[in-house]
This record gives C-alpha cells, structure tokens and sequence, in this order.
C-alpha cells in the first residue's frame, strides 16, 4: 500500500495591529498659513501591512 501524502496547511496569519481591513484613519490640515487641523477624516493606505489586512511575515 502506498502511503498518503499530506497537504502543507497555510499557517494561520496575525491582522494587523495597526489597522483595521488594511485602511487607517488619518487627520489632514487645511488652509494657507496657519495650517489648523480639520476635523474630517481620510483614509490611508496601512504602510504596516501595505493594505492586506494581515502581519507579514519576514522570514
């Protein structure tokens, strides 16, 4: 009898700790001078993760 040959499961990865679903919330300044700080909101790419949402692994 041959024997089975088995699959390699994916290892299970981290999120990011950073972030949640690969996008972070960033505050911006507006105007010419002063620079105040608005209280909008826009979204960036995680530079963590680079957008996928998961640690990545440096091995």
């Amino acid at each position: 009898m041959a024997t089975r040959k088995t699959t390699r499961r994916k290892p299970s990865t981290k999120p990011c700790p950073d972030c949640t679903a690969g996008q972070v919330s960033e505050s911006f300044k507006v105007g010419g001078r002063k620079k105040q700080e608005s209280p909008d909101r826009q979204e960036a790419l995680c530079l963590t993760c680079l957008g996928s949402g998961e640690v990545a692994d440096t091995r």
